[in-house]
């Protein structure tokens, strides 16, 4: 598939690529000699008074430490490092990544969730847990986030930053890295006992905080205690737990209903979704003549849902590490490293919306409806005005008589993880080295009861989206959204969901000294993934609430609800449940109650089995008087899927199951090397090509086949085990600057040319590509009739395509401590980073650009530093068309948090931290226009703390 861009434009965009990298790398050549000479002008004034203690702690020496760790390694690869014993520079594991160029954040209530890396999405990033591969997702709220998405990404805030000591992210691929995370692989490490040297260590955190929406008590502990026996022997615990009350609020749609253009029927008369609202009811008879004939022409887009919303929650975060290690001789060490983690949610998710009972779509138009709903339900609305911009959006209507839901939607989700890896690291002798590990994981995310309970309501609405539509005011004149009197009951929907993923890992290596510059490195990895699920629904008319209880008084069964945009009726689930004698339910009720249920959906099981192998040659040299260091190596591997997964029909009807079987396999190389043009300047080059595996989605063998009764014609898709994974080509050019104890100035450009891209395929007769029910692999029986040789009319599976897209950046990174002004302001230090990245639109989740920016101040007693996180507009999908919905993605945003300490002793320190001070709107769009379509905030959180070592 060409790229969109025309051959000009990408001309264009490398050029700015290239004029981008000369001011990079200009400026840093600009800076190195002011910076040297003014750390050599610092120097000289210590060593002139050798009574001047240099103050390295906390943030600080949290941040040379991994610089140093940067520096040594024979690949690009950034580190974060605790600042001490259960104590991660930011409270949030992503939050703490986002400081690091390339890295781009999501946030889930404020919270930072997930990471998109060097142009990839959180899919294309791999994360690894001790060394061992980790998947693990928790929900989010709002389904326009993906909020129940089984993918590779991983979802950062599972865990608790207390429970780790290091974090590090490795740009560039080796060959003896296990191939996957095409965008990079983040490595989590949580503390070893002989970390802290020999004897008794310990820790605790304590904080305690609030948001300024829910103003609730947020505590937050954690716990660390290791004793190490002389290195021969150790053990470490640590437990982290979290209670908070988290809310998100504001204004959303539901994308759009488009009102079909007026045609005229055989007989010369109107017709259209204009005039059959008419006859339903709906009156514009207070509209401006051009109005009515604007409305009457038809082709309009008004916004669906027009809802103020609340996705309320209490969440709970537990997290508990193990670790012990054993050297039974002094050139054998043992580790055993085991965590467990749990993240349980109960939420509320509490809409006022737009939701015609005999209208258009869930928009403000509705006819009249009668029996068993009141009175008031049994006229139509009326429109009074409406705006319509230039590509038919209709930005304001200002209506009477709407037709409102208020939902109530409660939710509990349950996320556990489990994980043991045993590691062995073997000094055989002064030249070979023997290491690896084996391991289990187990991950799963169950929610137990998602229910919602529905009452309607009848009131005026002025819903106005600004000119560009790029806004929300509500207003509902002479409507009291408080009483009863406007409300009838309408049912319940009772849902559940269930997924888990299991993984067991055994890799080995060896490591050879051939000499003082070579170093030879080989191993064997064994690598099996499964994961599956299910999802059930049981809405009201199957599950027999509908009939039961719609068009009933809700006077004894409600509350009022009020958040930051307006007060309104909400169902109470105690109250209904004992009116209605109802509960949580997915088969009838004893008495009969209710049918069975016929909607179950993503039901299959995915697997993934890897074998793979390397060799790689490490060297240490000189390369023209100067030191040379790197590796260059081959990475084997071969991979078997299967997947199983449920074909549905008509009402999602069970129809079949599905068993396709697929492999790939290929050979992966690599080059990193290091030139030192001094001890303080290194210039990094790497050649390398990774892989990344299909989307879970994408592979698994669920699908459906249906048959038109009218025309006959079969319509079949489904998932494809046989997708084959994606491939990159990367180059990597970096120049690093090195000065002081955490000085670093840093400019690198990076091109990924990616090939097997997947992408939808559609198979039919009239294309004359059509398959057999045997060559899509969809069983005849799912269709009456059908053998194994009949055409399938319309097929659609995910395919790999043909072509390359290509993925250009830029990365620029400086830190300092600024030792060399004056005191006081010698204490001083700064961190900031800048990140360009020139993708194809087919490639989502990433911003163009982004830049971070932390201002610290660290004196041995106290200190502060604020931070300031940025990332421009960036889409969540494309389409070529202006009004597709297809086309969606978010708003650019900034974040600014702080954090405070005091050290009272060498060892009690007081902390204060400020997430979100600004209150950030996350702002998501629909459309090529970027029409509002969901826009909310999450408020500020403070926390107190103090942290005890001993």
């Amino acid at each position: 598939m060409p790229s969109p861009l025309s051959l000009p434009a990408r001309q264009t965009v490398n050029f700015r690529n290239r004029i981008l990298m000369s001011v990079a790398l200009g400026a840093l050549s600009a800076l190195m000699p002011a910076l040297a000479a003014a750390q050599d002008t610092a120097s000289a004034t210590m060593s002139a008074d050798d009574t001047t203690e240099v103050v390295v702690t906390g943030f600080r020496k949290s941040l040379g430490a991994a610089r140093d760790l940067k520096k040594k390694s024979d690949i690009q690869k950034d580190v974060i490092v605790a600042e001490d014993m259960a104590k991660f520079p930011e409270l949030n594991l992503a939050e703490s990544l986002q400081r690091l160029p390339g890295v781009q954040i999501t946030r889930e209530a404020g919270e930072g969730r997930r990471i998109s890396l060097r142009g990839l999405g959180p899919d294309f990033s791999r994360v690894q847990l001790n060394g061992m591969e980790v998947l693990g997702n928790v929900d989010s709220a709002q389904d326009s986030r993906g909020q129940r998405t089984r993918d590779r990404a991983f979802d950062f805030n599972i865990f608790a930053s207390e429970l780790f000591s290091k974090v590090e992210v490795e740009k560039t691929f080796q060959a003896s890295q296990n191939e996957g995370g095409m965008a990079g692989t983040v490595g989590l490490f949580t503390g070893k006992p002989f970390d802290y040297g020999p004897g008794p260590k310990a820790a605790v955190v304590a904080k305690l905080g609030t948001n300024q929406y829910t103003k609730d008590a947020q505590p937050r502990v954690a716990g660390l205690f290791s004793y190490n026996w002389d290195n021969k022997f150790g053990a470490l615990i640590s437990v982290a737990y979290t209670k908070r009350e988290t809310t998100e609020q504001g204004h959303n749609t539901y994308n759009y209903s488009h009102l079909g253009a007026t045609t005229l029927d055989e007989n010369g008369n109107p017709q259209g979704d204009a005039y059959n609202l008419i006859a339903k009811g709906l009156d514009i008879s207070h509209l401006s003549a051009a109005q009515q004939s604007r409305f009457l022409a038809g082709d309009l887009y008004f916004a669906d849902g027009n809802r103020i919303s609340s996705w309320d929650a209490k969440l709970e975060r537990l997290g508990v590490t193990a670790a012990f290690q054993w050297k039974p001789t002094d050139n054998m060490e043992l580790t055993l490293d085991m965590l467990h983690g749990e993240v349980t949610t109960h939420r509320d998710e509490l809409h006022l919306a737009t939701r015609p009972l005999n209208g258009f779509g869930s928009t403000t138009l509705d006819g009249a409806k009668g029996a068993p709903w009141p009175a008031q339900f049994q006229n139509g609305s009326v429109l009074n005005d409406f705006r319509v911009d230039n590509s038919g959006y209709v930005t304001m209507t200002d209506v009477s008589n709407v037709t409102f839901g208020s939902e109530h939607r409660r939710e509990l989700n349950e996320n556990r993880f489990n994980q043991a890896a045993l590691t062995l690291k073997w000094d055989v002798s002064d030249r070979l080295l023997i290491d690896g590990h084996i391991g289990y994981e187990k991950s799963t995310y169950e929610t137990p009861y998602d229910d919602k309970l529905y009452m309607r309501a009848k009131g005026n609405l002025i819903a106005d989206y600004g000119i560009d539509g790029k806004s929300a005011s509500f207003s509902y004149p002479g409507f009291d959204a408080t009483d009863p009197a406007n409300y009838a009951m309408d049912n319940f929907y009772y849902r559940a969901f269930h997924n888990q993923s299991e993984l067991k890992e055994g890799v080995l290596n060896a490591r050879y000294k051939l000499s003082d510059i070579w170093t030879l490195r080989g191993g064997v990895a064994y690598h099996k993934f499964t994961q599956g699920g299910a999802d059930y629904f049981y809405d009201g008319g199957v599950n027999g609430t509908t009939g039961e209880m719609r068009g009933d008084s809700v006077a004894d069964i409600t509350s009022v609800f009020t958040n930051e945009f307006g007060s309104w009726l909400i169902g109470d689930y105690d109250k209904a449940f004992a009116k209605y004698d109802e509960y949580h339910r997915l088969e009838a009720k004893p008495d009969g109650t209710g049918g069975v249920i016929q909607d179950i959906e993503n039901v299959y099981e995915t697997s993934e089995e890897t074998v793979s192998g390397y060799v790689q040659a490490d060297w240490d040299s000189e390369l023209m008087g100067k030191r040379f260091r790197g590796n260059i190596g081959l990475r084997s591997y071969e991979t078997k899927t299967h997947s199983t997964g449920w074909i549905q029909g008509d009402s999602y009807a069970y129809l079949g199951t599905t068993d396709v079987k697929g492999s790939y396999s290929g050979i992966l190389p690599a080059l990193n090397t290091v030139l030192e043009l001094t001890p303080e300047v290194l210039l990094r080059f790497s050649a390398t090509q990774n892989l990344n595996r299909p989307g879970l989605g994408s592979m698994a063998a669920k699908g459906s086949a249906f048959k038109d009764e009218d025309s006959g014609k079969i319509s079949a898709s489904r998932g494809n085990p046989n997708l084959k994974p994606y491939k990159d080509n990367t180059l990597d050019l970096a120049v690093e600057y090195y000065f002081g104890k955490v000085g670093l100035l840093s400019a690198g450009v990076f091109q990924k040319d990616i090939t097997n891209f997947i992408s939808s395929a559609d198979y039919t007769v009239e294309d004359g590509n059509a398959l057999t029910f045997a060559q899509a692999g969809i069983p005849a029986g799912t269709v009456p009739g059908a053998t194994a040789d009949t055409l399938i009319d319309e097929f659609s599976m995910p395919i790999n395509v043909s072509g390359t897209r290509k993925i250009t950046g830029v990365e620029l990174a400086a830190q300092s401590q600024l030792s060399f002004l004056p005191a006081p302001f010698d204490n001083f230090g700064v961190v900031a980073n800048y990140t360009y990245v020139d993708t194809p639109p087919e490639i989502t989740g990433i911003s163009q650009t982004s830049y971070n920016a932390t201002l610290y101040y660290e004196t041995k007693t106290w200190g502060a530093r604020a931070s300031m996180s940025h990332r421009s507009k960036w889409f969540s999908g494309r389409n070529p068309s202006v009004m597709s919905a297809d086309t969606r993605g978010f708003q650019g945003s900034t974040y600014i948090d702080a954090a405070a300490f005091w050290n009272v002793n060498t060892n009690l320190q007081l902390t204060l931290d400020a997430v979100n001070l600004t209150n950030q709107k996350d702002t998501q769009f629909w459309g090529q226009n970027e029409y509002l379509y969901n826009q909310n905030q999450s408020g500020t959180t403070y926390m107190v703390g103090l942290s005890y070592k001993f």
